[in-house]
């Protein structure tokens, strides 16, 4: 096994100094993350906006494209991210955001990216170090460039079905067709599976161990050599189940715009069911 895309409690607080650490605590319709920031973070820890730095405005790309490259990587150094410095991303969502900043972190060829896993509820019932207020630092020298991880787009997604296996990292509800909270349509890319990502998780909020995680995919077919791509509503959620699949050795595809810009054309088939 290679280098984790998590890192526990423990071993952050045991070398808290080695790390540049970015709060991107967001949920959809939740408090403002830099309000909740404000009011008690990981100390030393900067904060990191979802919509603006890690996705460009809403469009035919879906809910949260992935941002402009210039605008990530300013984001980035105002973050105080450097290229040789290990990098822990946290958030109060299960590491939903935290996930999505993972991807793009790595995206961009930064090879020391973690979740911290249990994220700010696990640092807090911990007892260790927080502060309120902004956050000082000084500014990052990260310099990436996108390209390192593999992504799908709508031209393709429906071929990978075909040959491998494309997951739906939503609910199981939305992705059969059932609700549709936020998306104008209804149901899910013809040849998904559905592997939600609280199926990553233990109650508590941790991710499960490797053993668990390895069976959890390989019911959905899983296998070494089967290339593998994984979408949800908007391209956040969906890079959780990436790092779980990251997790067990297998590199998966994202699909940035996911459902949202699959929805766009009305051309595109859907399933339902």
């Amino acid at each position: 096994m290679g280098f984790s895309p998590l890192i526990s409690v423990a071993e952050l607080a045991a070398d808290r100094g080695a790390y540049d650490v970015l709060d991107v605590r967001y949920r959809l319709g939740g408090p403002p993350g830099a309000d909740e920031f404000a009011a008690g973070h990981l100390a030393g820890a900067r904060y990191v906006d979802l919509d603006t730095a890690l996705a460009a405005a809403p469009g035919l790309g879906g809910r949260h494209p992935l941002p402009d490259p210039a605008v990530f990587v300013a984001a980035m150094r105002a973050a105080g991210v450097h290229n040789d410095r290990g990098v822990v991303v946290y958030d109060d969502w299960s590491g939903h955001a935290a996930a999505r900043a993972w991807w793009l972190l790595r995206h961009y060829g930064h090879r020391r990216v973690q979740v911290l896993d249990g994220g700010w509820p696990a640092w807090q019932a911990a007892g260790l170090e927080t502060a309120t207020g902004p956050a000082q630092s000084a500014v990052g020298d990260f310099d990436g460039v996108p390209g390192e991880m593999p992504t799908v787009g709508p031209d393709e997604v429906l071929e990978l079905a075909r040959r491998g296996t494309v997951l739906d990292a939503r609910a199981a509800e939305r992705y059969r067709g059932e609700v549709e909270p936020v998306d104008p349509v209804a149901g899910h890319i013809p040849g998904a599976l559905n592997a939600p990502t609280s199926a990553n998780l233990e109650a508590d909020g941790h991710f499960l161990g490797v053993d668990a995680l390895r069976d959890v995919y390989a019911a959905h077919g899983v296998a070494p050599g089967v290339p593998v791509g994984v979408y949800c509503g908007s391209g956040v959620t969906a890079a959780h189940d990436v790092l779980a699949l990251e997790r067990i050795g297998v590199r998966a595809a994202l699909y940035p715009g996911s459902w949202s810009e699959w929805v766009s054309d009305p051309t595109r088939p859907v399933a339902r069911g």
